[in-house]
């Protein structure tokens, strides 16, 4: 069967999921007690990448937080926080370099259609040449808002400690070592990052990631 390129439906994540389940014992064991994975998608465009800037290095709880005191204050629309004191966004509470990236990312003025036409490498290549998105927010951004079927965030912690818990290693993997351990589960990468999201919600009973 060809792969799908993007995870849009409960069918797409049941095929992925199939796929990683054919790998090894682990993955068919991770699949088994993760089951039904979540979707975890979120609308295209500017409010779900500030989103993601929110949510650097800050608990999840802080993040909601955050996050809700940014929509509360219509700042999560592009317009509105470009125009926007700094003061306002410190009251939502942001960081002083949250804020400038926060402002990078309204000022870049980025066209989000055809953002979503990029390849993954093209796209976050676009998007880490933004003040404040690294390669962990620009691929929670392929990731969650334009369903891209073969993208791990391997900068996450959670997804780390996950790996970790899940096939038994020593300690948590590096990014480098994970993206490394992630290459057999191509093409579908980002299945295997909901599936191990939700293995680190049973193991730790808290979410890693929103």
């Amino acid at each position: 069967m060809k792969p799908r390129p993007l995870i849009e439906t409960a069918e797409d994540l049941q095929i992925g999921a199939a796929h990683l389940a054919h790998l090894s014992g682990t993955w068919s064991r991770l699949i088994a007690v993760t089951h039904p994975l979540p979707l975890r998608r979120k609308p295209q465009g500017f409010a779900t990448l500030l989103d993601a800037i929110v949510g650097q290095q800050v608990s999840t709880a802080s993040a909601a937080a955050i996050w809700s005191r940014v929509q509360a204050a219509g700042l999560d629309d592009e317009a509105a926080l470009r125009d926007a004191d700094p003061a306002r966004l410190a009251g939502c509470g942001l960081s002083k370099s949250k804020i400038r990236y926060a402002k990078a990312l309204a000022e870049a003025r980025l066209d989000w259609v055809g953002l979503a036409a990029l390849a993954d490498d093209d796209l976050i290549g676009t998007l880490t040449q933004i003040t404040g998105i690294g390669p962990w927010s620009a691929e929670i951004y392929a990731l969650s808002a334009l369903g891209r079927a073969d993208i791990l965030p391997a900068g996450d912690l959670a997804l780390q400690e996950s790996a970790r818990l899940a096939f038994g290693l020593a300690e948590r993997p590096s990014t480098a070592a994970l993206r490394k351990m992630a290459l057999p589960w191509a093409p579908y990468r980002s299945v295997a990052a909901r599936a191990l999201w939700a293995y680190y919600r049973l193991a730790k009973q808290r979410e890693g990631i929103r």
